[in-house]
């Protein structure tokens, strides 16, 4: 049956229009809903929805889901991850524990250099095979939207079998992909003492022969000391946009060095990581589009510095969150568990939490007119909670799932 009917909502989440692509500022703290409420899904879009006084009264038309003390919320909308890897880097958990910092780890061949070995190593149906394991766990765990990046292939062959892995989990699966190319992860030690050679590969070669596969949504660097400075992010940028290709930006993890102010110039969709974010490059965000994004739990696993949230959404600005999943830095992509580390690490309202994972993430995809909020027109991406009192359980409840379905393009996941 291709339309369901969910009745008895306890309470419809993230009710919003259609001409609202993102919240910002106090705004993050309202999150609109409707108590006692229905829902109807035809094929893969929100059709109708409203009071329960209002439902549909012929229920044999209907596949029903009865949502009695149940809370029902757009999925998650994770705007940031490497999730398209190979093995795992759970040796260098342990050179944490005992006291060595990311750069260190890097330093002495580990980090995005030991991943970019081992998926160098992985055929491409492989790669799928592990990769796809992991977006249905995250699946499961209500997430319906996720941008994915390249960036542990640093050649031309293992970064194009990156991205059609990319393009086949956009089609084995309900849920929506943005891709995102990272060939501007890391220099590979074949060009370590030869930069600007790997820079043309990228501009020259990787992003025209990409863009015109079309396997790529978004251009990406990872701009920060150590990795492209601000001359050679800019390279890439400039190409970026030459192709018609959105940028990307990760950005101020560690250091602020101008890697704002070069995002804004280039109009990037976003700014991802900000750790390290001084008044100058708040006062710059002010005055462009470009949303930021914080990653909490890279923050929880790797010991550093949270991102000011607060202070963030106190200047007016929106912000997303996302899980950054990948093997070195972050390794989950449970959504749930990155609003509870909002809140518990970051201070963040349940309100603005929720609004950052789904509605303000969506628009850090580039994909709001599509997800992110209850919309009629919109795809039905839905998570249906389990009996919960409040929408507080779900960050208050950070080592229980509370969710009892999850609904991707109108079909029933689990």
């Amino acid at each position: 049956m291709s339309r369901i009917l969910l009745i008895n909502i306890k309470k419809l989440l993230q009710i919003r229009s259609l001409d609202t692509s993102y919240v910002s500022g106090k705004e993050m703290d309202e999150l609109p809903f409707i108590e006692s409420a229905y829902l109807l899904i035809n094929n893969d879009i929100i059709e109708e929805f409203g009071e329960m006084k209002n439902s549909p009264k012929n229920l044999e038309k209907f596949r029903v889901i009865d949502c009695k003390e149940k809370m029902v919320l757009p999925s998650w909308c994770d705007s940031h991850s490497h999730i398209v890897f190979s093995g795992n880097r759970s040796n260098e958990f342990i050179d944490r524990i005992k006291g060595l910092s990311y750069n260190e780890i890097a330093n002495n061949g580990g980090g995005i250099l030991n991943s970019v070995d081992i998926l160098r190593n992985t055929s491409k149906e492989d790669l799928l095979k592990q990769s796809t394991i992991r977006v249905k766990e995250v699946i499961n765990q209500g997430t319906g939207a996720i941008e994915i990046k390249s960036g542990y292939g640093l050649n031309m062959e293992s970064e194009k079998k990156m991205l059609e892995v990319i393009s086949e989990i956009k089609k084995q699966n309900n849920i929506t992909v943005k891709a995102t190319f990272l060939g501007a992860h890391a220099f590979p030690r074949e060009f370590t003492d030869n930069k600007r050679e790997y820079i043309d590969l990228i501009v020259n070669k990787m992003m025209p022969q990409y863009n015109e596969a079309r396997l790529i949504d978004f251009v990406d660097v990872f701009c920060e000391k150590g990795y492209f400075d601000i001359k050679q992010s800019e390279r890439v940028l400039s190409k970026a946009k030459e192709l018609g290709i959105r940028a990307k930006i990760h950005v101020n993890q560690f250091n602020s060095f101008g890697g704002i102010k070069l995002a804004l110039k280039y109009e990037a969709l976003s700014v991802d990581h900000l750790e390290v974010l001084t008044n100058e490059d708040l006062t710059n965000l002010k005055n462009g589009s470009t949303i930021p994004v914080a990653l909490p739990t890279c923050s929880y696993f790797l010991g550093i510095n949270y991102a000011p949230a607060r202070k963030i959404i106190d200047s007016g600005l929106p912000l997303a969150i996302a899980s950054d999943y990948n093997p070195g830095s972050s390794p989950s992509g449970n959504m749930n568990f990155v609003v509870s580390t909002a809140c518990i690490k970051m201070k963040l309202t349940s309100e603005e939490a929720i609004n950052a994972a789904t509605i303000n993430g969506a628009y850090a995809m580039g994909i709001s007119d599509k997800v992110g909020s209850i919309t009629k027109g919109k795809i039905a991406n839905l998570i249906i909670t389990k009996d919960i009192n409040s929408i507080n359980e779900i960050p208050y409840s950070f080592g229980s799932g509370k969710i009892s379905e999850v609904i991707l393009a109108g079909k029933i996941i689990n």
